[in-house]
């Protein structure tokens, strides 16, 4: 399946340039028959650089430009110049972008705040030129050092987006209305599966001047991690949310079988995303009457904290904020 205007994922080959030539060169000056060394220094390699870009959403910006090598330094000059340093390249990426090494998978640099800007590959150091190697025994030296070689390799960008609260469930759980109603988020809504084909976030304002980041990612489905449905594409998103609200809807039958399906989806995927604060909350409670919920109540998992909503009637969703909130700023 592919999606092609949202990308969150792209790999680059990327290089800093080399360090310019240190100069051998010696003062040529009138009545100066035997000028001393005067190479100058070379410049350094352009970086390779990543600046955060709060306006962005996607990596689908740098998905064309595969390789992307900066220039090298210019070779020093004569009279001690220095010469130019090479050009860098500073790619926007949108917060929350993660730069690994494609092979290694390593971590390299990490992208949280806007215009934050970090070195990925530093360019490499111009040679010092002959200037720099004068001695008392060696008046005229015929030698300079070459620059160093700036880094190259394969780099994978990965997206994850960064949320306070992380909405998890299956395709038709009603997370996107849930978004909807609470924020100015405008996703798509639909009465079948995976309606929701990529991460959406919305700003939930809180008792006047509070706000809270809330994420959308596309419905879970037992066996996901396997590759089944959308598979993990979108469980990476999940790992920057401070808070996860399971979503899952009143009439599901069965519905702390449900809970644990999500559960177990998301400890395969990483066990660290249990570690989480969560809240179970009950869609579309507008679907079952009074009695019915009664029991529902009985049935639900003990071990965390539930709530009934409807986006439809707005029945629980002041309530469901203040539990949010509480969650994200426990000392409030």
């Amino acid at each position: 399946m592919i999606f092609p205007n949202w990308i969150d994922q792209i790999k680059l080959y990327v290089g800093s340039g080399h360090g310019g030539s240190g100069a051998i060169h010696f003062r040529k000056e009138r009545f100066v028959p035997k000028g001393g060394p005067d190479g100058g220094d070379g410049g350094r390699g352009g970086h390779i650089i990543l600046r955060g870009n709060r306006q962005l959403s996607t990596l689908l910006h740098l998905q064309s430009q595969k390789y992307l090598i900066a220039e090298n330094g210019k070779p020093g000059g004569s009279g001690g110049c220095t010469g130019a340093m090479g050009k860098d390249i500073v790619l926007e990426v949108p917060l929350g972008t993660v730069a690994k090494d494609a092979d290694t998978n390593q971590v390299l640099v990490e992208i949280t705040q806007e215009g934050e800007q970090l070195l990925l590959f530093e360019g490499g150091k111009g040679g010092r030129g002959n200037v720099h190697f004068k001695s008392a025994r060696h008046q005229t030296p015929r030698y300079a050092q070459p620059g160093q070689p700036g880094a190259q390799g394969w780099v994978t960008l990965e997206l994850t987006l960064l949320a306070d609260a992380g909405l998890v469930g299956f395709p038709n759980a009603g997370k996107s209305t849930l978004l909807s109603v609470l924020s100015s988020a405008k996703p798509k809504i639909a009465n079948y599966p995976f309606t929701t084909l990529m991460p959406n976030l919305g700003v939930v304002h809180y008792r006047g001047e509070h706000a809270f980041v809330m994420a959308d990612i596309p419905g879970i489905i037992g066996g996901a991690v396997t590759g089944r449905g959308l598979g993990i594409r979108f469980l990476r998103h999940i790992e920057r949310n401070a808070i996860l609200l399971f979503i899952i809807a009143a009439n599901t039958p069965e519905i702390s079988r449900a809970y644990t399906t999500l559960v177990q989806e998301l400890r395969a995927y990483s066990p660290k995303l249990l570690d989480k604060p969560r809240l179970l909350v009950i869609s579309k409670a507008d679907l079952v009457d009074n009695e019915d919920k009664k029991k529902l109540v009985d049935l639900l998992p003990d071990h965390i904290e539930s709530i009934f909503i409807s986006s439809a009637t707005g029945q629980g969703l002041t309530t469901l904020k203040d539990k949010i909130w509480k969650l994200l700023h426990p000392a409030y």
